[in-house]
């Protein structure tokens, strides 16, 4: 017998049963969005399905192997009842959801693990970049990101992606020593790291000895150890495609570099959908112990539903980054940037115009998502749409509150 989970909702079944999505996502778990109001045909968040190691015996997906608690958060005391009480001043007419500050005790604990694992584990970082990794707040912005977590392990996992991810852009890309001259092949030796080579006897060691060659490669090695252990082949597979598609973008943005080329508006916004968030909330099941189907994840309809995630939280970074990219050497290109040269806009005009492209995005994001949400209402979907949403608002929360690293520009 076919498993339900597997296909849209029939178009025989009953009415009532065929409203089954639209009624789960009046359920919203948010209070209104800030500044911008959302359209009434985009709801938030979709509630979650089962909570836990549950969800597998309708998703027919195994738990990642992980010890779990034995109960899990209720979804309703994770959504965001009340903007942060963090410091940090939201961008003015930004479309965003406010969340609460992430739980003290698990922050604490994985600042704790995270800065371990970096110094003990893998060596990432001279004593000098020290206060550098301790600003990131990598703690904060992982259990913001993913308060349904079920255990810190679980945390650990895309705190360590995170973490290497930052690293390679870093030390290959950018403010570390990075150059885009020769950032081929630098990429591909560190994504072999990731996806591992498969060659003769006679030339495997040196491929081995060479993940351990500079911080990025050992950073990558390690936290796909720690993720293959966790997750099921599918889930690390699909993380391996979209860090493919992550260095993809970083290798436009430096071909335009070396070219001196400013891209036309919809050439940057196409190289961010490469170059951006995505292998982020893309695990978000993995992290929260239980998997999307393959057969999901891949329909078209999601892989819009997370595209635009991926888009809409990467703006928020150009917005949030304008005035620290402006101070660096050279030209550092970002939305309000490219739409001031292409559109002949003045630099506040430029900022402004970019406000709203992310403000459209999101829309999209959750328009898309509730359709998803209406057409497979399933529980692992409906868990899996909340969780990419919990992450997009987790991301802005992380970007606004980080005034270690960011500050707005005047423009108001």
């Amino acid at each position: 017998m076919p498993d339900p989970g597997l296909s849209p909702l029939p178009a025989h079944l009953p009415a009532a049963a065929a409203r089954l999505g639209a009624d789960v996502l009046a359920q919203v778990l948010t209070g209104p969005a800030a500044e911008a109001p959302a359209p009434p045909a985009a709801p938030r968040w979709i509630p979650g399905g089962p909570s836990g190691l549950g969800t597998a015996s309708v998703s027919l997906a195994r738990p990642a192997p992980l010890p779990v608690p034995d109960t899990m958060p209720d979804p309703a005391e994770a959504a965001p009842t009340a903007p942060s009480a963090a410091e940090g001043r939201p961008i003015p007419g930004l479309y965003f959801h406010p969340v609460p500050d992430p739980d003290p005790v698990r922050v604490d604990e994985v600042s704790r693990r995270i800065k371990d694992w970096a110094v003990d584990e893998v060596q990432l970082f001279p004593d000098e970049w020290e206060g550098q990794f301790d600003g990131f707040s990598v703690g904060r912005y992982m259990v913001a990101c993913h308060p349904d977590a079920p255990t810190v392990d679980h945390l650990m996992l895309a705190t360590r992606l995170m973490v290497a991810e930052n690293a390679v852009d870093d030390c290959y890309c950018e403010d570390h020593g990075g150059s885009p001259i020769g950032l081929g092949g630098r990429l591909l030796m560190a994504h072999t790291a990731l996806d591992p080579v498969h060659t003769t006897p006679e030339y495997a060691p040196a491929w081995a000895d060479s993940l351990g060659s500079d911080a990025p490669r050992r950073a990558y090695r390690s936290a796909m150890d720690y993720f293959v252990r966790a997750a099921s082949p599918s889930q690390a597979d699909r993380f391996r495609h979209d860090m493919a598609r992550l260095h993809m973008g970083y290798l436009a943005e430096a071909a335009w570099a070396e070219t001196d080329h400013v891209p036309e508006v919809w050439e940057y916004l196409a190289m961010r959908q490469f170059n951006n968030f995505r292998p982020c909330p893309t695990i978000t099941d993995s992290v929260g112990g239980y998997e999307l189907p393959a057969d999901l994840h891949a329909r078209p309809e999601m892989q819009r539903v997370i595209a635009l995630a991926g888009n809409a939280t990467t703006i928020v970074n150009d917005l949030y980054s304008y005035t620290k990219e402006l101070s660096s050497p050279g030209v550092h290109l970002n939305l309000p940037v490219v739409l001031a040269e292409r559109e002949k806009l003045s630099e506040r005009d430029a900022y402004l115009k970019a406000i709203e492209v992310h403000n459209d995005l999101m829309r999209a994001f959750e328009a898309a998502a509730a359709d998803v949400a209406a057409t497979f209402a399933v529980p692992t979907v409906l868990r899996f749409l909340k969780g990419v949403a919990t992450w997009v608002d987790g991301n802005h929360y992380w970007h606004q509150t980080n005034t270690f690293r960011y500050s707005l520009p005047d423009f108001w």
